[in-house]
């Protein structure tokens, strides 16, 4: 595959950082046919990556629920999955009580609250989300890495899929 076919596909994998599928091409990912070696070489660049880079990526993710207000902060890949998850359909209940975890997390960690929300409903997502508040930092700074690199898994095998 080549390079500029390679970026069509794979650049927002990651939200808004096209870099992550820069360094795979690079690396020879545009060679790579198997989906599971392709999804493993794009988490071991993210995760090998340094931290500016890493926070600057959790920074781009949109806050849940709220962000489906504010469509130009999103990507049609996370209204997709947020829709999907039922977050286009909160009460105006769950949609301040999102709004109040988002700030809360925010301010506690510096980057929004990231979580794979594929095959979860909202009040799951909002009971996660509840007990993640009592995570640490560090911990915490693991955790979205983690989750950043399961929604890049899954974006990565619905284009393969496709």
């Amino acid at each position: 595959m080549d390079h500029t076919t390679f970026l069509e596909k794979f650049g927002a994998v990651f939200e808004h950082s096209p870099w992550v599928a820069e360094v795979v091409f690079r690396n020879g990912g545009g060679l790579l046919s198997d989906a599971e070696t392709l999804c493993e070489k794009f988490e071991s660049v993210f995760l090998a990556s340094d931290s500016v880079l890493q926070l600057a990526t959790l920074r781009a993710h949109p806050r849940l629920a709220c962000a489906l207000g504010e469509p130009l902060d999103l990507t049609a890949d996370s209204v997709n999955e947020q829709s999907a998850a039922g977050l286009d359909q909160c009460s105006a209940d769950e949609l301040a009580e999102f709004a109040r975890l988002n700030t809360a997390y925010s301010e506690k960690f510096g980057f929004p609250f990231i979580i794979a929300v594929k095959d979860l409903n909202l009040h799951q997502i909002l009971d996660i989300f509840h007990k993640r508040m009592n995570n640490n930092k560090i911990d915490e700074y693991k955790v979205a890495l983690q989750q950043t690199c399961k929604i890049a898994r899954f974006r990565i095998m619905d284009i393969l899929d496709a």
